[in-house]
């Protein structure tokens, strides 16, 4: 079972590593993804699984929300282009939304490999 403190710990964690990081372009991300997974498969526990789950749903919570977030404003968009464009819009969205998705989880991998560690440590 999923342990969403855990995961919005993680999340929390890594958005505020992320930020600061923003001082060293490349490492910076790097390591508040690492640090991130660490904490949420340390703080979820229960073996590698466990933790490598935590730490990916971590990882690729925020591009879910920005992809949530982007699939409103295009969706709200196409509404000012009436009823086709509301069509569009909602179609384009949905397509944002799944692509979001698939890319967050794929960029996940480095926090499900700490999400992993974290939880051995446990």
């Amino acid at each position: 079972m999923t342990d969403w403190h855990a995961v919005i710990v993680g999340f929390l964690v890594m958005t505020v590593a992320s930020i600061v990081g923003l001082a060293v372009p490349v490492f910076g991300q790097l390591t508040a993804g690492l640090l991130g997974g660490f904490v949420a498969g340390y703080m979820a526990g229960g073996g590698l699984w466990s933790g490598a789950w935590h730490g990916t749903l971590a990882g690729g919570l925020g591009a879910i929300i920005a992809g949530v977030v982007l699939a409103l404003a295009v969706g709200i968009g196409g509404l000012a282009l009436g009823p086709v464009g509301a069509a569009v819009g909602g179609v384009a969205g949905l397509a944002i939304v799944f692509l979001a998705i698939v890319i967050g989880f794929v960029m996940a991998i480095e926090s499900a490999i700490a999400g992993a560690i974290g939880a051995a440590i446990a």
